[in-house]
C-alpha cells in the first residue's frame, strides 16, 4: 500500500511548482507573453489527459474533441455573459459545471448511437462530428453566428501582472483538479475495466464487463472535461468563434497525446506544455508550427518503434518508481 507521503508527494509538487511560477509572476522575472500563455497550456493540458483516456487507455480514436471544447466554451460562455444577476466567481463555477453536464450529456449520447463503430470509422465519424457541432452553434440564438459569442466577462481583470495571475490560478486549479480526477478514475476499478477493454474486449466481456456501456461511460467523461476546458478557453479570451473549434484543434490535443505516449498521463503533460510553448519561444518559426507538430510526431514514431527506446522509458520510469519508494520508506 502506498504511504501518507506518497500520496501527497504529487499534490505537494503541484502546490510547489504553483508558488514558483506566481513568483516568477509577481516580480515580473516571467514575460508578459509568457504569463499570457500559462492559462493556455493549462486549457491544453486539461484537453489531452481527457483525450488520452479515449485514445491511451480505451484505445478508441476520435477525432472530433474540439466539438466537445466548443460545446462547453459556447455554454460556459453564454452564462458568464447573460447571468449578470450571479457573482462572477459564483459564475465561474456554475458555467463549469453546466458546461461539463452538458458536454458529458452529449458525449454519452453521440458513442451510444455509434457504440458499434471502430477504429477508421469512429475517427471518421468523430472527425465529421466535429464539423457539425461547429455548423450548428452558428444558428443557436444566442451564440452570435458566424460571428461568435463576443463580450464574455473574463477571468483576467485588472493590472499587469494581476490579471495574468488571476488566469493562471484558476486555470491552474481547475487543472490540477481534473488531472487528479483522471488519474484516480484510471486507478480504479472502472479505469481497470476501460484498459481490459483495450487489451481485449472480448475477454472483458467473458468476464462480464459490459464493453459498450464502459467506451461510452469513457468518452462522456472525456467530453465532460473537454467542456471543462473550453469554460476556461472562453473565460480566458473574451470571445469564441466556430473558427476557434476547427479539426486542426482535434489534430493538435491528438499530436500531445501521441508524442507524450499514449496511455502516459505525465507524458502528454510534457508534451502539451513543448508543443504549446514553442512557438512562443522560437517567435520566427511560429508560421511553422504544423510542419514543427509533423516531424516531431514523425520522430516520436520512429523512437517508439525501436525496441532500444522503449526499453530505455522502461528503465526510467522503473528507477522513479524505486526513488518514490525510498523516500516513502524514509518518511516512515
Amino acid at each position: 500500500m502506498k504511504t501518507r507521503l506518497q500520496r501527497l508527494l504529487p499534490l505537494a509538487g503541484a502546490a510547489l511548482l504553483y508558488g514558483v511560477i506566481l513568483l516568477l509572476m509577481a516580480t515580473k522575472v516571467l514575460p508578459r507573453s509568457y504569463q499570457q500563455m500559462l492559462p493556455t497550456i493549462c486549457t491544453y493540458i486539461i484537453m489531452a489527459v481527457s483525450l488520452n483516456l479515449v485514445v491511451g487507455f480505451l484505445g478508441d480514436l476520435s477525432l472530433g474533441h474540439a466539438a466537445f471544447y466548443a460545446v462547453g466554451a459556447y455554454v460556459g460562455g453564454m452564462i458568464l455573459r447573460y447571468l449578470t444577476a450571479i457573482p462572477f466567481g459564483v459564475r465561474v463555477i456554475v458555467a463549469i459545471a453546466a458546461a461539463a453536464a452538458v458536454a458529458f450529456v452529449i458525449g454519452g449520447a453521440f458513442l451510444y448511437f455509434v457504440r458499434k463503430l471502430h477504429g477508421d470509422y469512429l475517427a471518421i465519424v468523430t472527425l465529421a462530428f466535429g464539423e457539425f457541432v461547429r455548423s450548428i452553434v452558428k444558428i443557436i440564438p444566442g451564440t452570435g453566428g458566424s460571428a461568435g459569442l463576443t463580450d464574455i466577462p473574463t477571468i483576467a481583470a485588472g493590472a499587469f501582472p494581476i490579471k495574468y495571475i488571476k488566469a493562471f490560478s484558476w486555470s491552474y486549479v481547475i487543472m490540477v483538479i481534473s488531472i487528479f480526477l483522471i488519474v484516480n478514475l484510471i486507478r480504479s476499478r472502472h479505469g481497470r475495466a476501460i484498459m481490459a477493454v483495450r487489451d481485449n474486449s472480448i475477454a472483458a466481456a467473458s468476464v462480464g464487463i459490459n464493453v459498450s456501456r464502459c467506451r461510452i461511460v469513457t468518452f462522456a467523461i472525456a467530453a465532460l472535461f473537454a467542456g471543462i476546458a473550453g469554460v476556461l478557453y472562453a473565460a480566458n479570451t473574451a470571445a469564441v468563434n466556430p473558427a476557434d473549434f476547427d479539426y486542426n484543434v482535434s489534430i493538435e490535443v491528438l499530436v500531445m497525446v501521441v508524442l507524450g505516449g499514449m496511455g502516459n498521463i505525465g507524458g502528454s503533460i510534457i508534451a502539451t506544455i513543448i508543443l504549446v510553448a514553442l512557438p512562443k519561444v522560437l517567435l520566427d518559426a511560429a508560421q511553422y508550427r504544423l510542419l514543427i507538430y509533423a516531424i516531431a510526431l514523425i520522430a516520436m514514431m520512429m523512437l517508439n518503434a525501436n525496441p532500444r527506446f522503449t526499453a530505455f522509458k522502461r528503465r526510467v520510469s522503473e528507477k522513479t518508481s524505486k526513488f518514490v519508494k525510498s523516500l516513502g520508506r524514509g518518511r516512515d
